[in-house]
């Protein structure tokens, strides 16, 4: 991810008690809370090629690339930018990453209006991720 255009990252504080995997925050801030209105925008306005359907190395049909224990990056492309999301788990708090590398000018375009509603969304879909988890442990 050494030549990427755009970054941001958001972090939310968690208690001990609250935390779940990595790929566990993925797969409930893509897959269900940020769902079908997720992937309208990932698929329709950004044109990212993902899965149908989600498999084990998959969620919400990104690609995991990569993971560790305490991390998990997810990547995919589309013909005028490459997205990749790092979800990483700590003590104390989770995080989101994202990456953007514009593979035509139209990617830069449409990017910069796009990062607008993702700057104000992100962070909301951590917590609402948070909510979600802290349900199930």
């Amino acid at each position: 991810m050494a030549d990427y255009h755009y970054a941001d990252q958001f972090v939310l504080p968690t208690k001990a008690d609250a935390t779940g995997t990595p790929e566990e925050w993925a797969h409930v801030a893509l897959g269900e809370v940020a769902g079908r209105g997720g992937q309208l925008i990932w698929r329709g306005l950004l044109g990212l090629r993902l899965a149908r359907r989600s498999a084990p190395e998959q969620v919400a049909g990104w690609p995991i690339v990569e993971r560790g224990d305490t991390w998990i990056t997810l990547a995919a492309p589309s013909w005028m930018l490459t997205g990749n999301l790092v979800f990483e788990v700590g003590a104390e708090s989770v995080s989101l990453v994202t990456f953007i590398r514009y593979e035509r000018p139209i990617g830069k375009w449409i990017w910069t209006r796009a990062a607008r509603a993702h700057r104000r969304l992100a962070p909301g879909l951590l917590a609402d991720a948070q909510r979600v988890l802290r349900t199930r442990l």
